[in-house]
């Protein structure tokens, strides 16, 4: 492997029962201790696995975007919404509130990532992948009319408001020894289903379009302030990851052009692990010299993928991304929330291991 990150992981594993328990009934010493003595655990179990690069398994946050909830006044989680999604053919599922709504004008109180980095940094063995969630995310779900519209006039003043708390500190982590930076953004599948185009169109009162271009514009300008020499810069895309259910549906083309020509970014990491992804075509956009990661194993199922299969589709995303500038992951983080995907954590690191014996068989 090189030092390109062939083997990647999005970001987040799975929460041990005692740490789930010790967020409702520990003190914050003691579930600080918890908290390390796991992390340790998952740092040298990357490094056994094989991976190159190394996260703290999101194992300090309540969710992924837990991180800039925690650390900028402004949200009430209490007055967070629930949102129902069908997925599929499954019943429909309840969403965990995982962000709350804005009742006053934001303002920083910590780094965004303050609980997590020095900790990481006096123990990782390998070099450091950092995610923080896109400051896209958070208009859409943190906006509530009659509430929000006291501070921030629309959803656009909200998210440019949280872009320049992202910038400040996305330039700090990028001068402070931390090799690769990840966004994850998982509204940009809004784009690519038609069901949330029109609920963009009739719930936000905007064109879905116009949404594209300022969610490009927002996402770049954070990270602009993160690009450093030495430092990969990445976007992970998905279509909803929590507790094993999906919210959106569609391949990537109808973004694809856009999204792939203006992002600045190194690498992409894009959901590939079942039919709802749609096909390989759209890469034929990725600019020369950039990376695709693809997820091809799943995070939600613990049934494993078999390496030749995975070979083979490898091969035929290498008709529109030279092989060199693809790498491999499973398609999601295995908890998005605390609460996890419905896997064990045996499944978890087995698939895992799969992604890191895939990657040496193919670029062996």
């Amino acid at each position: 492997m090189s030092s390109m990150f062939r083997a990647d992981h999005v970001g987040s594993f799975l929460r041990p029962a005692e740490l789930l328990a010790a967020r409702k009934n520990a003190s914050p010493e003691q579930l600080r201790q918890l908290e390390d003595r796991h992390i340790l655990r998952v740092l040298a179990k990357q490094k056994e696995l094989g991976f190159e690069i190394v996260t703290d398994g999101e194992l300090r946050r309540r969710n992924f975007m837990s991180d800039f909830t925690d650390a900028v006044d402004g949200f009430d989680l209490s007055g967070a919404l629930g949102r129902t999604w069908k997925a599929g053919e499954k019943a429909d599922v309840s969403v965990s509130k995982v962000a709350g709504i804005v009742t006053s004008k934001l303002r920083q109180a910590r780094p965004l990532t303050g609980h997590e980095l020095p900790f990481l940094k006096a123990h990782s063995p390998l070099p450091i992948k950092m995610t923080l969630p896109s400051a896209t995310q958070f208009p859409a779900i943190s906006f509530q009319a009659g509430v929000t519209d006291k501070f921030y006039k629309d959803h656009s003043a909200l998210l440019w408001d949280i872009v320049e708390i992202m910038k400040n500190d996305l330039r700090k982590l990028s001068s402070d020894g931390v090799k690769y930076i990840q966004i994850d953004a998982p509204r940009y599948s809004y784009y690519m289903d038609p069901k949330w185009r029109a609920w963009i169109e009739k719930e936000l009162k905007v064109n879905p379009d116009a949404a594209l271009d300022e969610a490009v514009r927002a996402d770049n300008a954070c990270f602009q302030a993160a690009r450093k020499e030495g430092v990969t810069l990445a976007i992970h895309l998905c279509r909803g990851n929590n507790r094993s259910h999906w919210y959106a549906e569609g391949g990537y083309d109808a973004i694809a052009e856009k999204l792939f020509g203006t992002l600045d970014v190194d690498r992409f990491l894009l959901e590939y692990d079942d039919e709802r992804s749609g096909t390989f075509e759209p890469l034929r956009f990725v600019p020369k010299g950039k990376t695709v990661v693809l997820g091809l194993i799943s995070s939600k199922d613990p049934r494993m993928e078999e390496i030749s299969v995975l070979a083979k589709r490898i091969e035929e995303a290498s008709k529109y991304v030279p092989i060199e500038n693809l790498a491999l992951s499973p398609q999601c983080g295995f908890a998005s929330t605390a609460e996890g995907n419905l896997l064990t954590e045996d499944q978890q690191w087995a698939k895992l291991k799969l992604v890191v014996d895939t990657v040496r068989q193919v670029w062996r």
